[in-house]
């Protein structure tokens, strides 16, 4: 009987390695295949140019003592108006589409918080679509605005430098979507423009300043 239980644990034990097997590999194959990913992580090249290059900018003309006080873009939100929607609802589904193809992320439709008769507007009602970038978006969002979609804006001399909250954020109108390359002339139904929302980590105007325009944010001179 002993003996039998001795075989029959040996048994139970080798059926046990082999179900774990499999298990095994697949683990060190999603280990793999993760780190796979981390080593093809894109990279954009004005991150590349905040870190090498302005960075010590910054630091030398605030003095700040550690690389982490050095402030940095944090998020970009766009909103678009659509007053036109409360006529016609596709023309909201036009602006959703346009805002798409800016930013490379569906926008969320916003809407009325209260009724205004003047305005024929009901509670409820939309009324535009914004999004908010981040991370890799954000950064490739903000290189193809400063140099290529700004300087398509017709006798462009540069953007206002007193757009500023008073705590390092810059907001920046744009009067329309055509300045973008995604958008085709002959494809859209209306001239919609947009506010731009720049927020950086920066606590005084001043921060924000220098580090929006060392990062090619085309100031009026």
């Amino acid at each position: 009987m002993a003996e039998e239980k001795k075989v029959a644990a040996k048994t139970i034990k080798s059926a046990a390695k082999k179900e774990a097997a499999p298990k095994a590999e697949k683990k060190v194959e999603k280990k793999a295949a993760g780190k796979g990913a981390q080593a093809a992580k894109v990279i954009s090249r004005v991150e590349v140019d905040y870190k090498e290059r302005i960075v010590p900018i910054l630091m030398k003309e605030f003095g700040y003592s550690s690389v982490m006080q050095c402030p940095k873009l944090e998020k970009i939100v766009i909103n678009m108006g659509v007053g036109e929607a409360a006529a016609n609802a596709k023309e909201m589904d036009d602006a959703v589409a346009d805002l798409t193809l800016i930013a490379g992320q569906k926008p969320l439709v916003t809407k009325s918080k209260k009724a205004i008769a003047n305005f024929k507007l009901r509670e409820n009602q939309p009324i535009g679509c914004k999004v908010t970038l981040r991370g890799i978006r954000m950064l490739d969002f903000f290189d193809k605005l400063v140099s290529i979609c700004l300087p398509r804006v017709r006798d462009f001399h540069g953007i206002p430098d007193n757009s500023f909250d008073g705590r390092g954020n810059y907001a920046l109108g744009v009067k329309e979507q055509l300045i973008f390359p995604e958008i085709d002339y002959d494809k859209i139904s209306h001239i919609r423009g947009m506010d731009i929302i720049i927020v950086t980590s920066a606590k005084t105007d001043k921060e924000a300043y220098t580090l929006l325009k060392e990062m090619g944010m085309p100031f009026k001179k």
